[in-house]
């Protein structure tokens, strides 16, 4: 058996995304299953490094995955030949720091999203990158999310007939911090920190619109901090000066319209913390993390408005499961395999730091649109 055992400098996963998607349950669960297969005498076996300020952190972290090295040390961690890719999981501002020292050392690359603070930067990145030679990846994890391959199969097998629109509600109630232990980091909520929903999530529609329903023209989006104060992690208040909703909608060249809620104020009343409904001329299905639901023109009832009588139509009921005809992997590790299949035998990785770029350029415009209250048009880059 050929073993090409590929190095992982892993910056920044002391965090919550870093350490439950990235490391625990993608990179440790790789080396688990006994490495990437590429056929029957070659396989891909990751090397991870831990990289962070804590060192404390970091040796609890490593003994939790099982991981030998670890490093406050970046620098020497990309000096080390040993070491031919470098993750970014680190805040978003300190992001490009990470990744430009990764580029001078030539090291592939691949980052969490947002992928910088503008669009401008998230762009300059991604040419350094190319220009340098170097193999790049944003993580675009919604893509493999069960749900959405199944919704995916939907459209490729002309389900929907043409598609009219998308209504996409995504977000959960987040505990403040006064009473109630927090599920996401302060940060989130501070501007200064780059925090704000609008940045996080318009990212991740990007490339879900884009992979899913069309090239979006333009951009309606409206923010609010519709909670002012909240509790750190030290049980201290403080003001919340980053948007925590989101509601935005995005008109594509094909005439899809696509509405999305985002946000982190809100108590879930369905099926899933993310639903998306697709509606077209031959049939609608609603989508969540993993289930998908649909409903045939042939098996559409027909309704009429009248409010003075209870509806004689059980809704709910004329809607038929997709079925699970294959299995899903956790949908950060299918991507963290092609993405070091494409390090290793130069398979096709489209996910680049232009898809990422992309991504924050649609977060800054719907910030735009918010500031001056008026739709946006999306221009081409790449």
């Amino acid at each position: 058996m050929k073993t090409h055992k590929v190095g992982i400098i892993m910056n920044g996963v002391t965090g919550r995304m870093g350490t439950n998607q990235h490391l625990l349950r993608s990179i440790k669960a790789i080396i688990d299953q006994g490495g990437i297969k590429l056929g029957d005498s070659e396989v891909i076996i990751p090397d991870p490094i831990l990289v962070g300020r804590s060192e404390t952190k970091l040796a609890a972290l490593a003994a939790r995955a099982g991981v030998s090295r670890y490093t406050t040390n970046l620098d020497a961690a990309l000096a080390d030949p040993i070491n031919q890719v470098y993750f970014d999981a680190t805040l978003t501002g300190q992001r490009p720091i990470g990744v430009r020292k990764a580029i001078a050392a030539k090291k592939h690359l691949y980052c969490e999203k947002p992928t910088a603070v503008t669009s401008q930067e998230a762009m300059a990145l991604y040419q350094e990158a190319t220009a340098a030679g170097l193999k790049n990846g944003v993580v675009q994890d919604k893509l493999w999310l069960p749900g959405l391959l199944k919704l995916k199969y939907l459209i490729d097998t002309g389900f929907f007939g043409k598609i009219l629109s998308v209504r996409g509600e995504f977000g959960y109630w987040v505990f403040t911090g006064e009473y109630d232990k927090l599920q996401r980091p302060s940060w989130n909520y501070k501007k200064e920190e780059d925090g704000g929903i609008i940045v996080d999530m318009l990212c991740h529609w990007r490339y879900v619109i884009d992979n899913l329903f069309g090239e979006i023209k333009s951009v309606s989006c409206l923010g609010a901090t519709h909670i002012p104060q909240r509790w750190d992690e030290a049980g201290k208040p403080y003001k919340a000066t980053a948007d925590d909703s989101a509601y935005a909608t995005f008109e594509l060249h094909n005439g899809v319209i696509c509405h999305f809620n985002s946000s982190w104020a809100v108590r879930v009343k369905r099926d899933d913390l993310l639903t998306l409904q697709v509606d077209g001329t031959h049939g609608s299905a609603v989508a969540g993390l993993r289930n998908c639901t649909a409903q045939h023109l042939s098996s559409t009832p027909r309704c009429t408005w009248n409010p003075d009588m209870d509806s004689p139509i059980k809704y709910n009921e004329g809607w038929n499961t997709v079925p699970t005809n294959d299995s899903f992997d956790n949908a950060f590790k299918v991507q963290w395999e092609l993405f070091l299949k494409h390090v290793v035998t130069d398979s096709a990785f489209p996910w680049t730091l232009l898809q990422g770029a992309k991504g924050v350029q649609l977060a800054e415009l719907g910030l735009k649109s918010w500031a001056e209250r008026r739709w946006v048009d999306v221009p081409k880059i790449g």
